[in-house]
């Protein structure tokens, strides 16, 4: 389930938004293009996207507030047993492909009767502010704590659903946090045992929110318990080292990693030890190429040939779940447009290059698309999986194709507003701005639950911004909209939302640059202050909301 890395770059501004949400696959579907821009049309009430059956079994307690993980940790420590909490929301693909393929097995039914499930909806009143106790921000995330409140362990959404349970075992068996035993294993590790590793080697690194390293230390760290893991334990030292390569920034890349590219390449070749890790090649052998190997040059080839072979091996894995074989046939796309650069800024409506996909590949995108579409019937996997499909198409520069698919699906996701932002990247990226912001402007309209309005209406302002930046009218009305019906949440300035929060004014500093817009700019910062004093509970809020059109001072010679 590739998170749109949650980081999947060259989406829109507003996919962003969406995305920072979800993992690493694809957030938003990459665009489509029809040569003209569709009218947006209102989504017709969709069935609701699942009997509710991927909760069936589960004693689910839902957490809204303080008070109600507060009661979750008290039954916790009454029953001494540790506590089980996800924080998701409706629209994320990733929640949903969790729903679709894991809270609905039996196994993990059974599990769950060891712990207390706590479920947290981005979207509930109050949700961010526990988003801040927790730590948590990108759909989906999924913590293990002590009945005493001490966090475990991440655990990781993208694994095979079939091993979950074992994962569940290991960090509920764990007699130590997963910050305790990484710094033994960095401190030599004499004294760790072989579960010990698989804790390190399983951990959500992607979901840490620097709880137990820094982002900017992800991937060094990766390889230092790479190297140091015991020389008996070949399975978790692949998975950590694969993990390493992962975490590389592609923006800063460093020499490709000579090291490992052996053991890699002999992995790969092995159907049974890149089975064990198809979670990691599926979701990011992009950037495992990248790592390995430097553009343009014998190694790359070999590298990315290796990694097409074991894509093609899992993509024919019928023991995989539909959302992990099409993430493998995306990856396989992605491969061959490796070197290509990324989409060009914004402002210049043009599409990025695309190289030649082979025409067997393109058949097979295609075939794979629509079946798909035709064979789907679950509402998670729908909303997983079509977004996905859609997204390879746009990837394999079937355009116009994956746009028909978004359209065809808007009435049978229960969250269209999210399908809407992929046909806004689509006429931007045609360069058709009046139909972007036509598509964004129904995505914000139609989108539900407060932190995702709060995303979505950051978007919509952001392309306002950057696609229509003389509409003075337009971008001032949106604004107070959003700040109006921003302000009086409870946590509005927390977490995600407080982040679309500042992104909003962020944005607006940008696009006044130079007093380009002053007059504007000043009947906006009266209505904040306005907004601000009349509307916010919190002083530190009103303070923090007050200062979104300050400028950050200088800083110093």
């Amino acid at each position: 389930m590739k998170q749109p890395s949650l980081s999947a770059a060259g989406l829109a501004v507003v996919a962003a938004f969406a995305l920072a949400a979800c993992s690493k696959a694809p957030d938003v579907p990459a665009p489509a293009a029809p040569s003209v821009a569709p009218t947006p049309v209102a989504a017709k009430p969709a069935p609701q996207a699942a009997s509710d059956h991927a909760e069936a079994g589960i004693a689910w307690r839902e957490a809204s507030s303080d008070a109600d993980v507060d009661a979750a940790f008290a039954v916790a420590r009454a029953e001494t047993k540790p506590v089980f909490v996800y924080w998701g929301a409706k629209w994320c693909p990733p929640c949903n492909q969790v729903k679709a393929t894991l809270f609905n097995r039996q196994d993990f039914i059974e599990r769950s009767r060891a712990f207390v499930a706590v479920s947290v909806d981005g979207d509930s009143p109050g949700a961010q502010k526990l988003g801040t106790r927790f730590r948590v921000s990108g759909y989906p995330t999924m913590v293990l704590f002590k009945p005493n409140g001490e966090e475990v362990t991440r655990l990781p959404g993208e694994v095979d659903p079939a091993r979950y349970s074992g994962l569940l075992n290991l960090g509920m068996n764990a007699t130590r946090p997963v910050k305790a035993v990484l710094a033994d294993a960095l401190a030599g590790g004499k004294d760790l045992k072989a579960n010990d590793w698989r804790l390190l080697a399983f951990y959500s690194w992607e979901t840490d929110q620097t709880q137990v390293v820094a982002k900017n230390q992800v991937a060094t760290t990766l390889a230092k318990l790479a190297a140091a893991c015991p020389a008996d334990q070949p399975e978790t030292a692949m998975r950590l080292r694969l993990k390493a390569l992962a975490a590389r920034e592609a923006k800063t890349p460093a020499p490709a990693d000579l090291a490992a590219r052996p053991a890699v390449l002999a992995a790969l070749a092995d159907p049974a030890a890149s089975r064990d890790v198809a979670d990691q090649l599926v979701n990011f052998a992009p950037e495992i190429a990248r790592a390995l190997a430097a553009p343009a040059t014998p190694e790359r080839t070999q590298v990315v040939a290796a990694l097409d072979t074991a894509l093609q091996r899992l993509e024919a894995d019928k023991t995989l779940s539909r959302a992990d074989r099409m993430q493998a046939l995306i990856s396989r796309v992605e491969l061959v447009r490796l070197d290509v650069p990324e989409d060009p800024p914004a402002s210049s409506g043009k599409p990025a290059p695309l190289p030649q996909m082979p025409e067997a590949l393109l058949v097979h995108v295609r075939e794979e698309a629509a079946r798909a579409d035709r064979e789907i019937t679950d509402g998670y996997e729908r909303q997983a999986v079509v977004t996905s499909a859609a997204h390879l198409l746009g990837q394999a520069g079937l355009l116009s194709e994956a746009d028909k698919l978004l359209e065809a699906n808007l009435a049978k996701s229960h969250s269209p507003y999210y399908l809407m932002l992929g046909l806004a990247s689509n006429a931007r990226k045609r360069g058709d701005k009046a139909g972007a912001l036509r598509w964004y402007r129904e995505a914000y309209e139609k989108s539900e639950g407060p932190a995702t309005r709060m995303q979505w209406g950051a978007g919509y302002l952001s392309a306002l911004v950057d696609l229509a930046p003389a509409d003075e009218a337009a971008i001032e009305a949106t604004t107070l909209q959003f700040w109006r019906e921003a302000a009086p949440l409870p946590d509005a300035f927390e977490q995600r939302s407080g982040r679309a929060m500042q992104k909003v004014g962020n944005k607006l500093q940008a696009w006044n640059k130079g007093g380009a817009h002053g007059a504007s700019m000043a009947r906006l910062r009266g209505e904040l202050d306005t907004v601000c004093t009349t509307q916010v509970k919190a002083e530190a809020d009103r303070a923090t909301c007050k200062a979104l059109l300050t400028p950050a001072p200088k800083a110093s010679a």
